[in-house]
């Protein structure tokens, strides 16, 4: 009889990272039931990603609601996911990262008793606030889960060190390379190309650079794009807490792209065109050195700190001055930029879904 598996996805970033997994352990036949829940906690860049991926769910709790409170979405995912896994009764619940459907997915699998595997296990930035709520809900996943997959072995020695027994942990590397890579080799050959201005992406999103973290931001980009020699691309997210600030502070500039959300495909597109990379994501921090793109991290700390020891990333923070002057430094020493592209990335090598699997197998025997 084949163990059933329940693969719980909420947002795009958690679909990305997810895909190659799914597609690993349904590789192995009859092994595995596979089923995958999407919680619908954002929509249409989730449904864009699962698409891409060629993944359809098999169920769908659709929870997103215009502007929903953390407290209210985790209130309905709880009852929602709840009866899900009492109708489904899987022998291990998969979820990834930080977000509020990974930490609904590790409580609901505790109350049911069912194992819970923790996909991107052990990031800390050691501030329960930063970035907020995803540093807390990690830390709570922690003893709740019942697999460790560490994409480094920074991120094991976090977890040895908050007593998690370390036959629970594997380091695996990050399932996001191997999605990266995937649809990398897929690209037209026409999206490859770079020409013209030196090309700098930029994303932001987080809840801590809303108001006046955010329009630093958008100073900083303002005074790069007088440069004259560089455009600017910068894929909106739909948060109005965003788009009111990009639109009101980069809207009317020649040198700056504001564009809708951009469906994966399409950002790995912008991310190989890219010459430097400026953002507050954790996957991007991921991703950006898997191009051999350098990163400045909009954001006081981060949890990725591999990717500084590794120099593929370097942080910023969020004052306009800081900004510049550190994308300048990029931007005027072809030198640097070179060196800074060439370092190895940290955080996987493109076989991450297949030792997580293995990992799954060994576990349910």
């Amino acid at each position: 009889m084949s163990a059933r598996i329940l693969v719980s996805i909420g947002t795009r970033p958690e679909a990305i990272k997810l895909a190659p997994v799914v597609h690993a352990l349904r590789a192995l036949g009859s092994d595995f039931d596979v089923r995958v829940l999407a919680t619908g906690q954002h929509r249409e860049l989730l449904d864009q990603a699962l698409a891409h991926f060629c993944i359809e769910p098999d169920l769908d709790l659709d929870v997103m609601r215009a502007e929903q409170s953390l407290a209210d979405l985790t209130a309905r995912l709880t009852g929602a996911l709840d009866s899900v896994l009492d109708a489904e009764a899987p022998d291990l619940l998969l979820g990834q990262g930080d977000t509020t459907s990974a930490l609904v997915a590790g409580l609901c699998s505790f109350y049911r008793g069912i194992p819970f595997g923790h996909v991107e296990a052990g990031l800390r930035t050691g501030d329960p606030t930063h970035p907020f709520p995803e540093e807390m809900n990690r830390r709570l996943l922690g003893p709740l889960a019942s697999l460790h997959f560490a994409p480094t072995e920074r991120a094991a020695a976090a977890l040895r060190s908050e007593g998690i027994p370390a036959e629970r942990i594997h380091v695996t590397g990050n399932p996001v390379i191997d999605a990266l890579l995937w649809t990398a080799e897929r690209l037209d050959p026409r999206e490859r190309l770079v020409g013209g201005r030196r090309r700098i992406l930029v994303t932001a999103h987080r809840r801590e650079s809303f108001g006046a973290p955010l329009r630093s931001i958008c100073a900083a980009l303002r005074a790069l794009a007088e440069r004259g020699d560089v455009d600017i691309v910068f894929p909106v997210h739909p948060n109005p807490k965003v788009r009111e600030v990009t639109d009101a502070e980069l809207g009317d500039l020649e040198r700056v792209r504001l564009l809708e959300p951009l469906d994966y495909p399409a950002f790995v597109a912008e991310l190989h065109s890219a010459h430097l990379v400026l953002t507050d994501s954790g996957g991007v921090q991921e991703e950006a050195p898997g191009l051999g793109k350098p990163v400045l991290v909009l954001r006081d700390t981060t949890e990725r700190v591999e990717g500084l020891a590794a120099g593929t990333a370097e942080l910023v923070g969020t004052d306009a001055d800081r900004i510049v002057t550190a994308t300048a430094r990029l931007l005027d020493n072809p030198a640097l930029h070179a060196e800074r592209s060439r370092r190895v990335n940290p955080y996987g090598d493109g076989r991450a879904a297949e030792r997580i699997v293995a990992a799954i197998a060994q576990y349910l025997g």
